[in-house]
């Protein structure tokens, strides 16, 4: 997939306040032997547009932005460059994944990527294409699905809390298609890298789809027919995390980046933004 990168510096927002009181710059008001300086004053993060760099522009920046860090964050619109940037110490941090996916890239790819602090959880939506009614679906309807091991399994484990397939004893966040054992319905698989699963809705009668997708394709978590569960091993494995190269998860601006992704403002913007197409998790880091 082409990459989109677009990126912003989120610039002082207390400038306006320090020339009120005529100073012309931190340092002309007095020196803090403590606040970052030089690169170390700036925190670099890939994220997905929707909801991961809104959170970080919107509520995350200007908290770090009153400790003396400036956020730089650059949009991606795959999956696989935001790691291999990281990996490649061309950022501090990425904001768009879970652990399971990150696992898995870690072994496919040979990085050293390791999770730094759990943020929020996006649960699974199954929407109606060109059918609508769960109750009385279709013998051999089509359902549209994430294509890659991760949100495939999220996908089929879906469709089992709803009862509407059985999966294999044991296959549970690694499972396939190969791993269903009943299809009363007889349903049809497509599968679709994920970000366009959302497009197929016009040629499937249901699709599920990744909650930042959702978003961006003006999807409300309500209008799903059916919902993920959040609570237990799923929200634990799915959850969205920051990820870093290992090593750099002890660094200042790595604690600090974390500490406002999870601070209560965050949370509440969090809350307020995305009407329950994000949830704030509250998990540690094993």
């Amino acid at each position: 997939m082409e990459l989109t990168r677009v990126k912003s510096k989120v610039a002082a927002l207390a400038a306006a306040a320090v020339l009120a009181v005529g100073c012309v710059s931190l340092t002309a008001c007095g020196s803090n032997d403590s606040a970052p300086s030089g690169e170390d004053a700036v925190i670099t993060v890939g994220a997905s547009p929707t909801p991961h760099a809104e959170i970080l522009t919107n509520a995350v920046a200007p908290i770090l932005e009153e400790q003396g860090y400036t956020l730089e964050v650059t949009e991606f619109q795959d999956y696989v460059q935001p790691n291999t940037a990281v990996e490649n110490d061309e950022l501090d941090a990425n904001y768009f994944q879970h652990v399971n996916y990150l696992n898995s890239f870690n072994e496919e790819k040979g990085t050293h990527l390791v999770n730094a602090g759990y943020v929020h959880y996006e649960p699974f939506g199954l929407y109606a294409g060109k059918s609508s009614d769960l109750s009385n679906i279709a013998d051999g309807a089509t359902i549209a699905v994430p294509n890659d091991t991760t949100n495939e399994a999220r996908a089929l484990l879906l469709l089992q809390q709803e009862g509407l397939i059985e999966l294999a004893e044991g296959a549970d966040i690694t499972a396939t298609v190969k791993d269903i054992t009943s299809n009363p319905h007889n349903l049809e698989f497509k599968e679709l890298e994920a970000a366009q699963v959302s497009h197929a809705l016009e040629d499937v009668d249901f699709a599920i789809i990744n909650g930042n997708y959702a978003l961006q394709a003006g999807l409300s978590i309500s209008d799903a027919l059916a919902i993920e569960s959040n609570s237990g091993v799923v929200a634990e494995q799915y959850g969205n995390i920051i990820a870093v190269k290992d090593g750099n998860q002890d660094s200042d601006k790595i604690k600090a980046l974390v500490a406002a992704l999870q601070s209560d403002e965050v949370k509440q913007y969090i809350e307020e933004t995305y009407s329950g197409a994000v949830v704030p998790l509250d998990l540690e880091v094993q």
